[in-house]
């Protein structure tokens, strides 16, 4: 209440902070004004001075407003051209308001603008790239611009170029499907555009070369990461890994362990279904408490199964396993042996699976099973007592000796290379679902991006996990990988003396920004207000009602004409999408990780009248989807 009352007095702090930039905006303003007079080549020649000005030592907060201005200018000369940007030729016609201004001080300042989507951050990022890009020469590298995909990379680039361009600055762009020879000159220009991962795998590329001149990179001085909550946040723990093919290709062993696998796994289900029938029973009865075990039990030998995730959608069920679940862990002795319960409902599944740790672990009840296929395959010979009893048997020679324990050798190393197998192949039948976590196309197994629903041609899975998915889904098995060299994202942004980012939704992480990045969040005003509505969720019973209800409103605001983007979580949702629209004849495009060559084609069109576009979150961050003509816009 007292904080509430001191900022109603002072203004909250992110008012306050603001407050002190105008001064700076109306600066910016005031030189910009001055230079309408310049010829086009002034302009090139302030970049000279301003760079002159840095190497004879200038404090750049010094120059900020007059470089800032410099760009203002050079947008304004551009609107009315036309250029290609990713196959679509767009006009030009922005200006820098008064808040993008705000947000670029921000961004020069090192810290995080939170603007809302369509306050045109892409635009912002101009102007502290620009004198950034300046100090860049000075200290011999390069600046970057980081954002979530490929496409945004290259429009980004294509869009923003000639605005670089135009005042002397060299613009380059990292695409996933470039090599090192293609990699280099793009570095080495003054503002380069690009993906987290593609600057982070060439970091690690870096690290592997024998020779200085083979790199790629030139430093890491400033960075401004777009989309930032969803890279230094959603995904600061991912593990970017670059994997090599091992000597000893076990590709064999997985094509013989598959039925293996896939027998057990029909156990598993028939078994699973049995018992979550018995718990739908159960709880009709009003038998809480057991059905609630089922169910936990179910959940630890098919976490995935959809019958499963349809009666834990029913009223009060999941409440109720979550308490249960919780009484049961509780019981767990200090020593962290599971209690007798557990055991009990773990021993009469197959195989036990921990969705969060992604591991599967045999029960004897599965071990059994796997036997009558495989006799022994469990029973690893104890090497410690059988090298020591080789070593001590007089009638074998020194020659015998060591043929014996090769065989032992031999023995336990196959029987362990046929366990770990058979664990991969139940976790890619069990843990992963095809276009959802994958996609197969031309004849391969292809990663999808769980964050921007994107394809990762050339990225594999590690640990013969990648391997096991090809066998599952019988395309040729490619040779296992190992890892050979590693950084999570975190620690590679770490590596910035300069930071910065932006994004529409950072306020909520802003504490975590701080903590971990050192990054403050200051939320810029919208250039007008907002008049969007934003509608409550509507919750529905089951999938079939929720996507009929889907279906119908596309349906009628389809008859009006107007554009519509719905979004999905997966490839398999959008497509299922596309098939229910076909049925009722609306006419529809499809953009998703298999049709990401037309994406820029799909983009391009989505905002015309009456289209219906179906999209993954390959479309949820960075889009741009310009309204077409005869789409009506709000009145002023």
């Amino acid at each position: 209440m007292f904080r509430t009352l001191i900022e109603k007095v002072i203004g909250t702090r992110n008012e306050r902070v603001l407050k002190k930039l105008w001064p700076l905006v109306h600066e910016i303003n005031r030189i910009y004004e001055g230079y309408h007079q310049l010829k086009d080549e002034d302009l090139l020649k302030k970049t000279e001075d301003f760079e002159k000005r840095l190497r004879e030592g200038e404090d750049p907060d010094e120059i900020m407003p007059e470089a800032f201005a410099l760009v203002k200018e050079a947008c304004r000369r551009l609107v009315g051209k036309k250029w290609e940007i990713t196959g679509e030729v767009w006009e030009w016609n922005m200006i820098p308001f008064d808040v993008q201004l705000l947000g670029a001080i921000v961004l020069y300042q090192g810290k995080i603008a939170e603007m809302k989507t369509g306050e045109g951050k892409t635009l912002v990022a101009t102007m502290p790239l620009y004198l950034h890009g300046l100090i860049g020469r000075i200290k011999g590298t390069g600046v970057h611009l980081v954002t979530v995909n490929d496409y945004l990379a290259r429009r980004d680039r294509q869009w923003m170029g000639p605005v670089y361009e135009s005042l002397g600055l060299s613009v380059g762009v990292i695409q996933n499907n470039m090599n090192p020879q293609e990699r280099k000159p793009e570095y080495a220009k003054d503002i380069v555009y690009g993906t987290n991962n593609e600057f982070g795998f060439d970091y690690l590329r870096d690290n592997m070369v024998f020779r200085p001149e083979d790199r790629v990179q030139r430093g890491h001085y400033y960075a401004i990461v777009d989309e930032v909550d969803s890279i230094l946040i959603d995904e600061a723990r991912t593990p970017l890994i670059i994997s090599g093919p091992v000597e000893y290709s076990s590709s064999e062993i997985y094509r013989r362990m598959k039925p293996v696998a896939e027998q057990i796994v029909r156990r598993q289900v028939q078994f699973v279904n049995q018992i979550l029938f018995q718990a739908e029973n159960l709880l009709k009865k009003g038998k809480q408490f057991e059905a609630a075990e089922k169910i936990i039990q179910a959940k630890r030998g098919m976490p995935k199964a959809k019958k499963l995730f349809k009666l834990l959608q029913e009223p009060g069920v999941m409440k109720l396993v979550d308490k249960v679940e919780l009484e049961l862990m509780k019981e767990i002795n200090i020593g962290g042996e599971k209690t007798k319960k557990i055991k009990q409902l773990e021993e009469e599944l197959y195989f036990v699976v921990d969705e969060r740790s992604h591991s599967v672990e045999f029960t004897e009840k599965g071990r059994a099973e796997v036997e009558k296929r495989e006799k022994g395959l469990f029973a690893l010979p104890d090497l410690a007592t059988q090298i020591a009893g080789i070593d001590s048997r007089k009638d074998l020679s020194p020659r015998e000796k060591f043929y014996e324990k090769e065989r032992i050798y031999r023995e336990y190393a196959e029987k362990s290379d046929k366990i770990h197998a058979l664990k991969q192949l139940l976790k890619a039948y069990i843990l992963f679902e095809k276009d959802v976590d994958y996609v197969v196309m031309d004849g391969k197994v292809i990663i999808v991006d769980e964050f921007t629903g994107r394809l990762m041609p050339g990225r594999r899975w590690s640990d013969g996990l990648h391997e096991a998915v090809e066998a599952k889904e019988g395309v040729k098995i490619q040779r296992e990988t190992q890892t050979l060299a590693t950084i999570t994202i975190q620690n590679y942004f770490r590596m910035y003396e300069k930071l910065a980012g932006m994004t529409g939704t950072a306020a909520t992480e802003a504490q975590e920004f701080w903590e971990i990045y050192k990054l403050d969040v200051i939320q810029i005003p919208t250039n007008k207000p907002v008049r969007r509505v934003d509608y409550p969720d509507i919750i529905f019973k089951t999938k079939k009602e929720k996507y009929e209800a889907v279906i119908n409103e596309i349906e009628r605001w389809h008859k009006r004409g107007r554009p519509i983007l719905v979004g999905t979580t997966s490839v398999e949702v959008s497509e299922l999408l596309s098939r229910l629209l076909k049925r009722r004849g609306i006419p529809h495009q499809v953009l998703n990780a298999k049709h990401h060559e037309r994406e820029a084609h799909i983009i391009a069109r989505a905002g015309q009248f009456g289209a219906v576009t179906i999209a993954t979150n390959m479309a949820g961050r960075g889009t741009d989807i310009k309204l077409g003509k005869g789409v009506v816009k709000a009145q002023e």
